[in-house]
């Protein structure tokens, strides 16, 4: 794990970048690391159980589908956060995918069918989401949350 604070920039946005290995252990790791910012930027502890479980999944799929459990390939891991939402960015190495064709795992023919579920939770539980390319390469999950109480001054240092 590489961390990269970057600190807050002139609109008082913060942003945390962190590069993991392709290692099952960097999906607990980023769930973590992810429940603690989140706790800090002051989401109550559902929230953080969402945003936790959000980040874990994107990191299963980023390790499973897109580095394909190559240790060589790295998963970069980024958190934005702004006046009234936490950002998060998820990115790997791979070939990439096209969400539309990901199975809808609440499909009858679906049900007992493992794919999909992950990306129905980060659905769920984020009040935004989508996948697009990303520029090296590889997919990239985006993915909020907004603050509840988006009328602070500043968010604090995570």
């Amino acid at each position: 794990m590489t961390p990269s604070p970057n600190g807050p920039s002139n609109n008082g946005t913060q942003r945390i970048d962190i590069t993991l290995e392709s290692l099952l252990d960097s999906v607990s790791l980023a769930e973590e690391m992810c429940t603690r910012i989140a706790g800090a930027a002051g989401f109550d502890d559902d929230d953080c159980f969402k945003i936790g479980m959000s980040v874990r999944e994107g990191v299963i799929n980023a390790y499973n589908y897109g580095s394909r459990k190559q240790r060589e390939k790295k998963i970069f891991l980024s958190f934005e956060l702004t006046q009234d939402k936490l950002i998060i960015y998820v990115r790997d190495q791979g070939s990439g995918f096209c969400l539309q064709d990901v199975p809808d795992p609440l499909a009858d023919e679906n049900l007992l069918k493992s794919s999909g579920r992950g990306i129905f939770l980060m659905r769920s539980f984020m009040d935004e989401f989508c996948v697009q390319p990303a520029e090296e390469g590889g997919a990239e999950i985006i993915m909020s949350k907004r603050l509840r109480n988006a009328s602070r001054s500043a968010p604090p240092a995570a």
